[in-house]
């Protein structure tokens, strides 16, 4: 079966694959916002898988229970000891940028040894694996100079566990023991566009389904039944990119948000149809992390590779979106990592090759309103009134962030391989790896 292989649209230097993934996510905070009106429906919508409620996971997707790397923690210390947060354990873990998942005592993610790939359970109070699912995991045709994989986060819904590796193998697993329930292969099954660095969308529940990228005509897009795999839609003909879908609220109506190749859309997400669309072109479609919606219905955009930033005013009414660009600029290029939204200014590491000072813009002029140069290309988590940051180069701090700009509190190194991973907060626990290892610390 015919795979669509994208080599012209490669970057001659090659990208930085991010898993967050590498995708970040809004973060909206009231803290230090400007006190203005809201739009009705205006709040970001969470995302929290079915089946949530009191026994509801931790850190159950990318971005956390409401995809957005804002957990509701509280009790976070004020400063760590010089050397760091205390430490509760350091395992080995394989290749891979998937973010951890939390659940009830157990902890998820995804690694890679050589051509196979495992989906593996450890326990969370001390890093012992509980289970492992491997298979083989093809390298064909991939260019994974950039990272080996695999990219996406995993998604758990009530006991069912949804991975993607890097050749677009999607498992079903139960939480418990590991057993596949189901399974798909995006690109062979599909005829899905296969994305020369490896897949690396991190799929979205919705209601009763799970919703992915897989790219070919009509299916730019795919959502499947959760509990038996069957295809419940499969729409559009947008050009992929390494970016993972969300869901934002626009004035009452649930939106499926994804940024795609050269364009941002919003769709329904119970069908797939098509909403709204607007150009955002970058060199090779390489549109990575994921727009920031605001609750003043503002939407910003931000990609490396001269794709630079733009802010769109979204409205509905009647089921009809309306689309209107307040400003588009070069200034602020997101290459990956996590955006943050505080009050009117948006905060994510600026640049592609060479420094990524972390940059403050405004989002209703563009003006970029301060720059730090303190840490490299950076992920985050924002909790407690609290930035927990971890640059690539393994640093992890704690600092605070204001329109006047950031404040590092306190400083350590912890990791020592390319780590490109968020770092995952469950409560005071924090859990961060990079290519190599995997720690827990106590934040408390």
């Amino acid at each position: 079966m015919r795979l669509q292989l994208r080599t012209s649209r490669r970057p001659s230097a090659g990208w930085l694959l991010p898993i967050i993934l590498i995708t970040s996510i809004v973060i909206v905070t009231e803290a230090i916002q400007t006190p203005r009106a809201k739009s009705a429906g205006g709040t970001p919508a969470a995302t929290k898988p079915v089946g949530a409620g009191s026994s509801a996971p931790e850190w159950p997707q990318l971005g956390g229970p409401n995809r957005n790397f804002m957990p509701d923690a509280k009790g976070l210390a004020a400063s760590w000891p010089a050397g760091g947060p205390k430490r509760l354990w350091s395992r080995d873990l394989g290749a891979g940028h998937s973010q951890v998942i939390v659940d009830q005592g157990r902890l998820y993610t995804m690694y890679s040894r050589g051509d196979q790939e495992f989906v593996i359970a450890l326990d969370a109070a001390t890093g012992k694996t509980v289970w492992e699912h491997s298979y083989a995991a093809s390298r064909q045709g991939l260019d994974l100079e950039y990272g080996e994989g695999p990219h996406a986060t995993p998604l758990l819904v009530g006991n069912l566990l949804y991975t993607v590796g890097v050749d677009a193998k999607l498992h079903a697993l139960d939480k418990q023991t590991g057993k596949v329930l189901w399974s798909h292969d995006l690109w062979k099954e599909f005829n899905g566009s296969l994305q020369d660095r490896g897949y690396s969308c991190s799929p979205l529940a919705y209601k009763n389904t799970v919703i992915l990228t897989v790219g070919g005509p009509g299916q730019a897009l795919m959502a499947f039944d959760q509990k038996t795999g069957a295809v419940v839609w499969k729409k559009q003909d947008f050009e992929l990119s390494p970016s993972s879908p969300t869901i934002i609220n626009v004035d009452g109506q649930e939106q499926l948000l994804t940024f795609l190749g050269d364009h941002v859309v919003g769709m329904n997400p119970t069908n797939g149809e098509l909403l709204w669309s607007h150009p955002h072109k970058c060199d090779w479609g390489l549109n990575i992390t994921i727009p920031v919606w605001g609750p003043d219905n503002l939407l910003f955009c931000s990609s490396a590779y001269s794709g630079g930033s733009r802010v769109l005013q979204l409205s509905q009414a009647g089921g009809k979106t309306t689309v209107k660009e307040l400003w588009a600029g070069r200034r602020m290029r997101v290459h990956h990592g996590t955006i943050i939204r505080l009050g009117d200014l948006a905060i994510g590491s600026s640049g592609d090759f060479g420094p990524a000072p972390l940059t403050a813009v405004d989002v209703r002029t563009g003006n970029v309103v301060w720059q730090d140069r303190s840490f490299p290309k950076s992920t985050f988590v924002y909790a407690d009134g609290k930035l927990i940051l971890l640059d690539e180069d393994g640093n992890l701090a704690l600092a605070t962030l204001s329109p006047q700009g950031m404040k590092v509190i306190s400083k350590a190194s912890v990791l020592t391989s390319k780590a490109w991973t968020a770092p995952t907060l469950a409560g005071t626990k924090l859990y961060v790896r990079d290519r190599k290892m995997m720690m827990a610390f106590d934040l408390s």
